[in-house]
């Protein structure tokens, strides 16, 4: 709740009432111990069914909240383009890979002679699902797309 103040400084006069506001219109649940409250029209699990890959950017939502990302992953994720390159683990700008429901590893990307590189680490193994790479594939050309590179 304290970190609120800096996110919503016009809300903090009245910072209680507004997160009642808030929670009367949240879906929520309590697991472990821990309150987690998610927008009510929300279905997460129909882009969990689909098995949609997407590269996330370190300050994605899902991302940013680096305690709150190691609690729903498993894993330790750092944003590394500040660490010294002998200090990297994962990368200069490594994008967590979300597949369906889970966060399970990482990817770099780079562009080289107009060529979109990339490389990627998982927590595990790779998923060996086809679908896992058609899907992986389809975000990588969206990336292409975005960069306005040749397919």
């Amino acid at each position: 709740m304290s970190r609120l103040r800096y996110a919503v400084p016009q809300w903090y006069a009245d910072l209680k009432s507004a997160l009642g506001r808030a929670k009367e219109r949240l879906s929520h649940a309590q697991v472990e111990g821990i309150d987690w409250y998610w927008p009510a029209e929300e279905d997460a699990s129909r882009s969990a069914e689909q098995g949609m890959v997407r590269l996330l950017t370190p300050f994605d939502p899902v991302v940013w909240d680096r305690e709150r990302f190691e609690l729903l992953w498993g894993w330790t994720y750092r944003f590394e383009a500040y660490t010294p390159v002998a200090k990297r683990i994962r990368g200069y700008y490594a994008l967590p890979i979300l597949w369906r429901d889970r966060v399970i590893g990482w990817g770099n990307l780079s562009v080289k002679n107009g060529e979109l590189k990339s490389d990627f680490g998982y927590v595990e193994s790779p998923p060996r699902d086809r679908v896992f790479k058609r899907e992986l594939d389809a975000e990588l050309n969206r990336m292409r797309t975005f960069l306005a590179l040749k397919s």
